[in-house]
């Protein structure tokens, strides 16, 4: 793809600051990838992207409420069992620790369980009132990309007072959480897949991260792209806007960098950057506010003053 139609791709597409996670783990490819390098659980060791059916937008409504990067995914594992396996994923973005996901995972849990319960009926083949009725498991995901480390307890009584005294009278669960700063990039780039390449870029905040990245292996960089499929392939052209977003590079080096992405040539993709100004803009800032903030101050005591002024010119008169 040659600069022009790079720029005619880019220009016919929705760029945000953040990719929106929940596109990657609506993608059936790097869910699927997702799943058997990360999850840990050996039953996803052979997960299909084809195994993989997208119904967040079902549970979405029927919660009533629309959460920007959560995702809800059945997963059909043939041979293994006749039951489906959820897997309802939250993206945190955010370098803040949210407390708050045990209980947001619960909502959907029972959201799951009960709709299931009703598809079951509806059917004929389960009543859940019957002894023999089992619902589906649920697997609870939270994706972290923020740097600091995650705080927040993994299990829902932790969120519950008096979790010790009335603990067999709480329901309970714990969730996994994914750090994507646990992982090095060679351990990412040793999976070899869209979902590490992804994570890889996600982790570009600071100059040692950038340093980082540009150690990568230009060819193993390569090999990934060159297996994707073009929905996949523009999941990893969006992150990589994204991060020369966060760098500041101008556009029409943006734009070529992206065009290395969708031409699956990333060999010396950043060899014109010499460093990060991210850090530099965020100095500028800082500086800038601390002047704010000195402006007024001065303009208040000048008010004062003037308001004294004006005080003794009263008494005088």
């Amino acid at each position: 793809m040659n600069k022009m139609n790079t720029k005619q791709q880019i220009n016919g597409t929705h760029f945000t600051k953040d990719i929106n996670g929940r596109v990657v783990f609506q993608d059936p490819i790097m869910c699927s990838q997702f799943l058997k390098d990360y999850s840990g659980m050996d039953i996803f060791k052979d997960v299909r992207p084809e195994d993989i059916i997208d119904e967040t937008k079902k549970y979405q409504a029927y919660l009533g409420i629309t959460f920007e990067s959560d995702t809800v995914n059945r997963i059909v594992l043939n041979g293994i069992t006749d039951v489906p396996v959820f897997v309802v994923s939250l993206i945190e973005h955010k370098s803040d620790v949210d407390y708050n996901v045990a209980m947001q995972l619960l909502r959907y849990m029972v959201c799951i369980w009960t709709e299931y319960g009703k598809e079951r009926l509806a059917r004929g083949d389960g009543n859940p009132c019957n002894k023999r009725f089992r619902y589906p498991p649920i697997i609870p995901i939270v994706y972290y990309e923020g740097k600091a480390r995650w705080t927040a307890g993994l299990n829902l009584k932790d969120r519950i007072s008096m979790s010790e005294v009335f603990a067999e009278y709480i329901p309970d669960f714990s969730y996994k959480i994914i750090c994507n700063y646990n992982y090095t990039n060679d351990e990412l780039l040793a999976k070899e897949d869209e979902i590490s390449l992804f994570m890889i870029l996600n982790k570009v905040q600071t100059a040692e991260d950038m340093s980082e990245l540009l150690r990568l292996d230009d060819s193993k960089l390569n090999e990934i792209l060159r297996k994707s499929p073009k929905q996949t392939l523009k999941i990893i052209a969006d992150a990589m806007w994204s991060l020369c977003m966060k760098l500041n590079v101008p556009q029409d080096e943006a734009v070529d960098y992206v065009g290395k992405v969708w031409n699956r040539d990333m060999g010396y993709l950043f060899e014109n950057i010499e460093k990060m100004d991210i850090q530099e803009e965020r100095r500028k800032t800082k500086e800038a506010r601390e002047e704010l903030v000195k402006t007024k101050a001065e303009l208040e005591e000048a008010k004062k003053e003037i308001q004294t002024l004006k005080d003794q010119l009263n008494k005088k008169n």
